[in-house]
Parts: C-alpha cells; sequence; structure tokens
C-alpha cells in the first residue's frame, strides 16, 4: 500500500539545516550580481507552451512539463530554464536600447532528471548580458561566475572552454542537409570517432580534416594555437579562435585549469558562440554552465546578442564549506513586559535570532546541542544572554536596566 506522504522520484524536501544554506547563498550570490548592475526580474512559473520553447531547440522540448489551460484551452508548460523567459522580457517588456543586464533566481522542473542522482526540481540562478556582441562581454560575464564560485567558497575550480561556430561553420560551407548535420553532430558531442569516420568517408578532404579535427583539439590552451594551423584555410574560424584567446588570456589565472574543447557542442541548437561549463573538486557534473545565445532574441522578435550562465544552487551549496549556524536566543514567556519586548526587538535588529518561548514548552535545541541553548535573562537589573552552561560572564550584554 502506498502512503499518502511519498513524493515523487527525483523529487525531495529541503530540510532546515540545508534550507539554511541554500537561502543563506541565494542572498550572496544576488546581491553579489546586483553589485555588479544586474537588475532581479521574476518570471512567471508557467507560460503559454509555444513562448516557453520558443529558440530553444528540442532538447527543452524534452524536459518541459506540459499541460492544458482550463481557463484558455491552451498548451502550457512549466519552465524547465528560465534563460529563454529572461530573453523575452529584455526583447518585449523592457526594449530598451544597448546593454542590460539581468539576474535570476526559481524553481524549474524537468520532466525527466539529468542523471541517476538529479533532482527534476531544480533551484536555478543566472545571469544573463542582453545588447553587447564583443568578447568583453562573454569575459564579463565568465568571471561574474568566478566570483559567485569564489564567494561560495568553492575550491578548485577548472573552466572548460568550446565554441559551437567551429562546427556552424564547417557546416556552412559544405552546405550540408539538415539530417547529415544532425548525425554528425550527434557523433561529435559524443565524441563517437568512429560514427564520425563513417559518416564523414564521401565528404571532401578539406571538410571530413576539418570535422576530424574537432575531436582531436582538446587540452590546453595550447589547443588555441594547434586549431589555428589546422584552420588556415578556414577564415570563418579565425573569429571564433581569436574570442577564445582572449577569454583564455583574462580568466586563466583565475582558475585551477582551463580546458579547450572544440568539440563540445552542448545547446548546439541553442547556443550561437562561446560555450563554458566550471567543474569544481568533488562534483562529478559542471556546477555551472553558460554560452552564447545571439539568436534567442530573434525568436521574440528583436534580435539582441546575450551571454549568460545559470547554476542549481542546491548543488552549488553542497560543494561550499560547511556553515557554523547562529545559535538561536531563548527568551522567557512574558507578552506584558514591555521592556522584555524591547530588548527582544534591539537584538532581531543586530542580528540575533531570538525564539519567544510558549507557555508550557521546553526550549528546543534549534541551530545547536542542548549544552549549546542561550536564554535571556535578567540578572542585576539587566537583560543578558546566558548559556545553558552558565557562563555568563562570556555571553552577558551589557545593556541598560529596563
Amino acid at each position: 500500500m502506498m502512503t499518502n506522504w511519498i513524493l515523487p522520484e527525483y523529487v525531495e524536501d529541503v530540510l532546515p539545516g540545508e534550507a539554511r544554506r541554500v537561502e543563506a547563498l541565494r542572498r550572496r550570490l544576488l546581491d553579489l550580481f546586483v553589485a555588479h548592475g544586474y537588475e532581479l526580474v521574476m518570471p512567471p512559473m508557467f507560460e503559454y507552451l509555444e513562448s516557453l520553447l520558443t529558440g530553444t531547440g528540442r532538447d527543452l522540448d524534452l524536459k518541459t512539463f506540459k499541460l492544458v489551460d482550463q481557463l484558455s484551452g491552451r498548451m502550457i508548460g512549466l519552465r524547465a530554464d528560465i534563460t529563454p523567459q529572461v530573453a523575452r522580457i529584455d526583447a518585449h517588456l523592457l526594449n530598451r536600447p544597448g546593454v542590460t543586464r539581468l539576474t535570476y533566481c526559481g524553481t524549474v522542473l524537468h520532466a525527466q532528471p539529468n542523471g541517476m542522482s538529479r533532482t527534476r526540481e531544480v533551484l536555478q540562478l543566472g545571469a544573463e548580458i542582453y545588447g553587447h556582441a564583443g568578447v568583453e562581454s562573454d569575459i564579463e560575464i565568465q568571471g561574474l561566475m568566478l566570483d559567485a564560485l569564489a564567494a561560495a567558497g568553492v575550491q578548485g575550480v577548472h573552466l572548460d572552454l568550446g565554441h559551437v561556430g567551429l562546427f556552424r561553420a564547417i557546416c556552412r560551407r559544405a552546405e550540408f542537409r539538415r539530417e547529415l548535420e544532425a548525425e554528425l553532430f550527434q557523433a561529435l558531442q559524443g565524441k563517437d570517432v568512429p560514427s564520425l569516420r563513417e559518416l564523414t568517408r564521401g565528404l571532401s578532404g578539406d571538410t571530413r580534416g576539418a570535422l576530424l579535427s574537432l575531436t582531436e583539439l582538446f587540452g590546453g590552451v595550447e589547443v588555441i594555437a594547434e586549431a589555428r594551423r589546422r584552420f588556415a584555410g578556414w577564415p570563418e574560424v579565425t573569429p571564433c579562435l581569436a574570442q577564445l584567446d582572449s577569454i583564455a588570456t583574462a580568466l586563466s589565472s583565475r582558475v585551477g585549469a582551463l580546458l579547450v574543447d572544440l568539440a563540445e557542442l552542448r545547446g548546439y541548437h541553442y547556443h550561437s558562440g562561446i560555450v563554458f561549463a566550471a567543474y569544481a573538486s568533488g562534483s562529478a557534473n559542471a556546477v555551472v554552465q553558460g554560452g552564447r545565445y545571439d539568436e534567442v532574441g530573434q525568436a521574440f522578435g528583436r534580435a539582441r546578442p546575450a551571454t549568460g550562465f545559470s547554476l542549481d544552487l542546491r548543488e552549488l551549496a553542497a560543494l561550499a564549506p560547511p556553515d557554523s549556524p547562529a545559535m538561536p536566543v531563548h527568551a522567557p514567556y512574558a507578552p506584558d513586559d514591555a521592556g522584555l519586548a524591547s530588548e527582544i526587538a534591539r537584538l532581531r535588529a543586530r542580528g540575533e535570532i531570538v525564539i519567544d518561548s510558549l507557555p508550557g514548552a521546553a526550549a528546543a535545541p534549534t541551530g545547536g546541542t542542548i549544552d549549546g541553548i542561550r536564554t535571556l535573562q535578567r540578572v542585576d537589573g539587566r537583560w543578558q544572554i546566558i548559556h545553558a552552561a552558565g557562563d555568563e560572564a562570556a555571553t552577558s550584554l551589557d545593556t541598560e536596566h529596563r
């Protein structure tokens, strides 16, 4: 017999300790982004399906929960990614000229988990820059990402860089039919060299060599120089490699390792240029992913260059160093004592957690052990915070008599 309190697979509650860490990190990172000029937006949890999936490719379609809106009879989707919604806000609601910086944080739902250990309910946080096509905005957004990881206390960060523009340039020059392009994409993304050799068997030597080279161009920043040598006859590839070189030069000193993978086509149907992912010690999955997606705004009727990143706040909080939760103060039950109420308000204003006791209930060890409980008591005419062990000298507050 199934019990009523069991949750669906890959969905779980967030309990007090984790919830405290996640919320503290959310505030810290959003404050960091706002300090850099990124404005907070809050898109809705669901939208009409055609708007939610516009310009995002097939991958997001498979992740999206779909249902019929009882008010309109139209199909709506529960968002699986907030980034397209933010692009819609930039294109239609804000409609500003020039550069716009936006940030967001909210829950997204996935119809299928991304892996065996991944949740289907992701707390997604991200930042986006709209209106600037130069590599400088790519450097800014990736620098902000590294600032966020540093603020979270994440160690051992290494950065992976790719550029979908190389594969696109090869496809455009060769004028592949759509079916072949899709097959080549699958082989490259899966690092399936035997299949790639078979698929390219009938292509021209230059085209076949270029595609096979992508699978070999993986490693440190020296990969960029090797790619310049191999693609010397491909002028359309030169700007892509120049962008990678600029980012590597700007950010390599800020990470433990910087890797270049020119066969990385993550989000190929969505991204249009640089793609990147950050990894950290203790995590097999990317902590942050992002890239340039200049073509999404065009789907909303206003072409806008854009670059950004997003992360799962719960996964990031799990990688952060353990925190030391604040030890609360338990105040006595005295609803008619104006002096006590004033002292409690003063303590809360300075950042203390003060719990009002209830009659007949013992103090609970919230945020610490029973031995670590602190209580607010009147001693010698003054309100003082007293440890359960009675160490008044170390914990008393010099408050005036009330």
